[in-house]
């Protein structure tokens, strides 16, 4: 309880912050280039990804200081201890994804602003640098993040001013044009943006007091800090990808505006990819410790086991960026696709769990217990609509790799991830109860469907508080 500390609004920082990276403008600047749509097309399309999956995102945000652990951990409350290994795997990998990706934009940038710095040392200094700021900890990168949100902000807010009131070529406006299949896949591209931070968003709100820290306010400042984070640069992306076709994002934003805002843009491009990175790789080292767990309980490795757990996904993610450096864009669009269709039916069984079956109520204890205690080894119901979400969108993928039937017949147009959302939603609900009601029956004290679990410990709420230290990536893991 006394390692509780923080306000709400430095969640809002540190999502603005976190959002104003390079790799935003080059997935914004995805709407013209990879799905032919024009500026106003764009910009409807990405208002309605962010906002939306912004929102989901954002109710995972307000799951952390109601439980105070980490979101993998407390997915074992849906697919038991040892059946939430499905999530974190996959989870661990859109880590290093995301982190190899933030690596080759942010050595674009570096390269950009120093054309002297080769692309391979910008990809390995950057990595250095995510590294010690992830060992250094949590507060470090609320700090970090409460004062980029106002030097970056501004320099973002100056040169969207500057792009938009003169620095683009006149006819940008009507290049372009809509198309139904370019338009939903935006609004999954900016929808997934979003969601690929509810594995661990929770884990920067989970140290706040839960009696400050509403379920309102964390949502609504995590919420406007990532959605408002995330248009900025997007939009902009969006106008340089028409005005600059064929080109890369970034070094078309810097020959758009011109020094020395292009070469203050640069520098902060380069900085706040290391502090998403930093991000990136405090949540990495929690999958792994998490997984650990699940076999030994009682493992919590120490400061220098975290830092050479850090070190060695850092090293990974490093060789990957220098592996596909060149062909980053392809590259980029494929992993976005399969990772929604992983993502998605995970996010729709938590909320559902969360906010619909428990309300709230979770025996944390039984978190790190080694047989699972009431949420069990495998969850297999959970386990099973999980995987039948990501089969039902089969049919409804529309990618470079495959195409389903439905798809095809829509024109190419990818439905995967709002088929996945659309069936896992009801189905989990349908079989929490159908569980629930089996296991009453065989019970002399029933309880009514949809009420709430009780907490099973004596210590009731204060048994969410955890009591390790925030100030390192495994500090939450028990």
């Amino acid at each position: 309880m006394n390692e509780r500390h923080g306000r709400t609004r430095d969640l809002f920082t540190i999502w603005f912050s976190a959002n104003l990276g390079p790799l935003t403008l080059v997935t914004g600047a995805l709407a013209p280039t990879a799905f032919g749509l024009s500026f106003w097309w764009s910009l409807v399309a990405l208002l309605a990804g962010h906002l939306g999956g912004g929102f989901l995102m954002a109710l995972h945000s307000a799951q952390g200081p109601q439980l105070g652990v980490p979101q993998m951990i407390q997915s074992r409350g849906q697919f038991g201890t040892v059946g939430a290994l499905v999530v974190v795997l996959a989870v661990l990998v859109m880590y290093q994804g995301f982190f190899a990706s933030n690596l080759v934009v942010g050595a674009q940038s570096l390269r950009e602003v120093l054309p002297g710095v080769p692309l391979d040392a910008g990809i390995m200094g950057g990595a250095v640098v995510s590294l010690v700021v992830a060992v250094v900890g949590y507060r470090l990168m609320h700090r970090i993040g409460a004062l980029s949100s106002w030097v970056f902000g501004a320099v973002q807010i100056a040169g969207a001013a500057w792009l938009l009131c003169g620095g683009l070529p006149g006819d940008f406006l009507s290049r372009g044009e809509f198309s139904l299949g370019g338009f939903l896949g935006m609004v999954s591209v900016g929808a997934l943006w979003q969601v690929a931070y509810a594995p661990y968003v929770s884990d920067y709100s989970r140290y706040m007091p839960a009696s400050t820290a509403g379920v309102r306010s964390t949502l609504w400042c995590t919420y406007w800090g990532t959605v408002l984070g995330s248009l900025l640069p997007m939009t902009v992306g969006a106008a340089v990808g028409l005005a600059v076709p064929g080109s890369d994002p970034v070094a078309a934003q810097t020959g758009l505006l011109g020094t020395p805002l292009a070469q203050l843009t640069l520098w902060c491009f380069a900085l706040v990819t290391m502090l998403t990175n930093s991000m990136n790789l405090y949540g990495a080292v929690l999958c792994v410790v998490t997984a650990v767990q699940t076999f030994a309980v009682r493992w919590l490795p120490r400061a220098a086991g975290r830092a050479l757990l850090g070190a060695a996904l850092c090293a990974l993610s490093a060789v990957l960026a220098l592996a596909f450096a060149g062909s980053f864009m392809d590259r980029y669009l494929n992993f976005l696709y399969v990772l929604q269709y992983l993502l998605i039916p995970w996010t729709a069984i938590n909320l559902v769990d969360f906010y619909l079956v428990r309300r709230g109520h979770y025996d944390v204890a039984a978190f790190f217990a080694r047989d699972g205690g009431a949420y069990g080894r495998i969850n297999r119901p959970a386990l099973s609509v999980y995987l039948l979400g990501i089969a039902v969108e089969f049919p409804f993928m529309a990618q470079e790799m495959y195409t389903g039937p439905v798809a095809a017949t829509l024109g190419d147009t990818d439905l995967g991830w709002l088929a996945g959302l659309l069936f896992t939603l009801p189905a989990y609900l349908l079989a929490t109860r159908r569980t629930r009601a089996a296991r009453d029956a065989g019970s002399p004290h029933t309880v009514p469907p949809g009420t709430p679990e009780p907490l099973l410990t004596p210590e009731g709420p204060a048994s969410h508080d955890n009591p390790t230290s925030p100030d390192s990536p495994t500090g939450a893991a028990r």
